[in-house]
């Protein structure tokens, strides 16, 4: 990428003699001034287009997200329930959507703080879960690990087998309001 046509606010990006001011400029005093963060373009006007000057534009690069890192708090939907693991896909940072695909990892492990070796990731998590977690370290080159063992930690939000959402009756167990049905989990103290 040129330097030369990288432009921040306020810069000039062309006269308007020359060009029609297009997207992500302004135009003041025949001056036309990038008003975004980017690239410049000129677009060619249209063959049949009266107006013969071509377009200049200032595109913005693409916006990066939030990303995971350690110690910050996500909030997930668990994919896939293994024996040893449960996979999720990050939605948010913090309270901040992600934009790029995050994958995340609750180990065994990491599920909760005591009685580790009882853990049940079945009766933890199940596919289509919303859990708040803690992300521990960048994992590796496939998922960041995550953590659930705080009592704020786990479940906040399930779906049970009727569709209905399920409300929370303990730290271990959710009921579905509809047929009263009660399943387990690893459920989010309310803060």
């Amino acid at each position: 990428m040129s330097t030369a046509n990288y432009k921040t606010p306020g810069e000039i990006v062309g006269k308007s003699y020359d060009y029609i001011a297009g997207p992500g400029t302004y135009l003041n005093n025949n001056t036309i001034y990038a008003c975004v963060v980017g690239i410049r373009r000129v677009i060619p006007s249209p063959p049949k287009a009266e107006d013969k000057r071509p377009t200049v534009e200032v595109v913005k690069e693409k916006e990066h997200g939030p990303v995971p890192e350690p110690g910050a708090i996500i909030t997930a939907r668990i994919t896939k329930v293994m024996v040893r693991m449960a996979s999720a896909d990050v939605i948010c940072v913090g309270t901040r959507a992600v934009k790029e695909k995050f994958t995340g990892i609750v180990r065994h492990q990491d599920v909760r703080a005591t009685e580790i070796d009882k853990v049940d990731l079945h009766t933890s998590f199940r596919p289509g879960d919303i859990v708040r977690a803690e992300v521990l370290s960048l994992g590796d080159a496939r998922a960041y690990y995550l953590s659930t063992a705080k009592n704020e930690l786990g479940v906040v939000s399930a779906e049970s087998i009727s569709g209905t959402t399920m409300v929370p009756l303990s730290l271990t167990e959710m009921q579905c309001p509809l047929t009263g049905q009660i399943e387990r989990r690893k459920v989010a103290k309310v803060v």
